[in-house]
């Protein structure tokens, strides 16, 4: 993947993970294009990188889904990488009656279905460029669940399958789809709802950095990138699976 010169849009891109790939795509010469929920969180996203386009989108909607598709087509009609970053993380026990039904499937909504029905939108648009780019972002976690956050890990183990499946259908089209993993990073999604201490001490990894090692794997190429302890964990769940779940299971556990 060549990182400059390309009209890239990032889901979720106020804070965290998706604001840092703008921040690090704009600076390489990109345009860059981020939404998020938030009208006041985007425009201080704009005020914080004057050189951002913003767009207000809800992605557990599909009506919203599909007038942002309208709106960026027609503003930025050469738009060539899709970043499925938008995700939420909470800290559920399923034994709490206060989550509710329709309350209990937000992140599989957000963070999978979500992802789901842009790539579906937009891979007309994409398959007619003369190269394209889709990066899903999973999660370390996709690989060994954190019990604390059980909806989180099994939507990033859906993002996970579901990627490995768009690869195989995109094989032979001019689409490379990569796969982001990071492990547990420092940005607002891990320094809410969940602590230090429901990690059990792991150290979380800076999210420039993280970024940083993400870009120079889109520029080798590598298809499933997994920065720091992301690869340690999918190692770990082929050569000691409940060593390491049983690990990050002491903190359910004590709670």
């Amino acid at each position: 993947m060549k990182l400059s010169g390309n009209t890239v849009l990032i889901t979720g891109g106020t804070s965290g993970i998706g604001f840092e790939f703008a921040a690090q795509f704009l600076k390489l010469g990109n345009t860059v294009l981020v939404t998020g929920r938030n009208l006041n969180k985007l425009e201080q996203a704009q005020r914080s990188l004057p050189g951002i386009h913003t767009l207000q989108s809800d992605l557990t909607n599909t009506a919203s889904i599909r007038l942002l598709f309208d709106s960026v087509i027609e503003r930025f009609p050469e738009l060539n990488v899709l970043i499925n970053n938008a995700g939420i993380m909470r800290k559920i026990n399923l034994l709490d009656q206060e989550n509710g039904l329709e309350d209990i499937s937000r992140e599989i909504e957000t963070n999978l279905t979500g992802t789901v029905r842009m790539v579906k939108q937009f891979l007309p648009h994409l398959n007619r460029q003369e190269f394209a780019t889709i990066v899903n972002i999973s999660s370390g976690l996709a690989f060994v669940p954190l019990p604390i956050a059980p909806i989180y890990c099994a939507t990033k183990a859906g993002v996970h399958s579901f990627t490995q499946s768009l690869r195989v259908q995109l094989k032979g089209t001019r689409i490379s789809v990569f796969e982001l993993a990071p492990p547990m990073t420092r940005t607002p999604l891990f320094m809410g709802d969940i602590r230090a201490d429901d990690v059990n001490g792991i150290r979380m990894m800076d999210v420039s950095k993280m970024v940083g090692q993400a870009m120079r794997g889109f520029e080798k190429d590598r298809l499933e990138i997994r920065p720091g302890l992301s690869n340690v964990l999918k190692v770990m769940s082929r050569i000691a699976p409940q060593f390491i779940l049983k690990r990050l299971s002491e903190a359910a556990s004590s709670s």
